[in-house]
């Protein structure tokens, strides 16, 4: 399955004050993430490529201030707000947390958003057709595969007519309510019994992998909530604990042994918000103040 199928890029008006054009010579990009820097290590490396890709390396024609939430999605306004202040030309903004806390920290610099849900229903543009605003971004719909998660686990477990369990984080509706529709759909297609297991909290998780063991769940499908991805580590050695197949998002969760993943290329997601911010920052350096609009990958 390609590139296309996976992922919906979206515009919106990247507006600047008249001033940030001036900073066309070294152009300071600010970098947020709710995660950590030693875990962020390959996909910081595809935004740089992305930037690189057209024109702009990092110390030497660009700057890139760097802020991490080390997992602590509350500390992201402030730290968005540490970027707003340093008068950054454009953020990075690499989850469903981190966007909508650089949106609320201003409404004039441009945020390239990198997240896994919807951002209508974020509260990050108005609408798909008319995104307006000062936002613009890489959206993965997740939700749309998880009928194909389900195949890939009935093929694991073909003789198996055990319950199927959804891990959710019910505190972010945007991901656990689409998400929860489409595993419904899926779950009476397949003839399986649907768990809901849910965990908002760090030390919480244990707690669901019992509660699903209690309930003779069969198999796990992760959420794409960002909560759960900077904690792939813990669930997978859950899931290795306790005897459950696990499906996941992304491949990192293969790569520290998880069992199989589904769905798009974070690496590619990464590069390709580098090559939105890179354009951005060309726009600054001809002295326009809004973004063109920017078609998706056709690979």
């Amino acid at each position: 399955m390609n590139r296309r199928e996976f992922i919906a890029v979206l515009v919106g008006a990247a507006l600047a004050g008249p001033a940030r054009a001036q900073q066309a010579s070294m152009p300071v990009v600010g970098f947020l993430s709710d995660g950590s820097s030693d875990t962020y290590v390959p996909w910081v490396a595809a935004f740089r490529h992305g930037l690189r890709e057209a024109g702009y390396i990092e110390g030497r024609n660009a700057t890139i201030e760097y802020r991490w939430a080390n997992g602590q999605s509350d500390r992201l306004p402030p730290l968005a707000a540490e970027l707003v202040n340093q008068k950054v030309a454009v953020i990075a903004a690499t989850s469903s947390y981190a966007a909508p806390a650089a949106k609320a920290a201003t409404a004039t610099i441009p945020i390239v958003f990198m997240i896994g849900g919807d951002p209508v229903a974020l509260g990050l543009v108005a609408s798909m057709n008319r995104p307006g605003g000062n936002v613009t971004g890489i959206a993965v719909m997740n939700f749309v595969l998880m009928a194909k998660r389900f195949e890939l686990l009935h093929e694991v477990l073909p003789g198996s007519s055990a319950p199927i369990a959804l891990l959710l984080n019910p505190k972010n509706v945007a991901y656990a309510e689409p998400e929860t529709r489409e595993a419904e759909v899926a779950a009476r297609a397949s003839g399986r019994l649907l768990l809901l297991i849910k965990a908002e909290k760090g030390d919480e998780i244990d707690a669901a992998f019992s509660d699903l063991v209690q309930k003779h769940a069969g198999a796990l499908i992760v959420s794409s909530d960002p909560f759960f991805n900077i904690r792939r580590d813990q669930l997978v050695a859950l899931a290795a604990r306790h005897r459950v197949p696990a499906i996941y998002q992304w491949r990192d969760f293969t790569e520290v042994g998880g069992l199989m993943s589904y769905g798009s290329s974070r690496t590619d997601i990464y590069r390709l918000a580098g090559n939105y911010v890179a354009r951005i920052l060309n726009g600054f350096r001809r002295g326009h103040t809004t973004t063109r609009g920017l078609s998706g990958p056709d690979q």
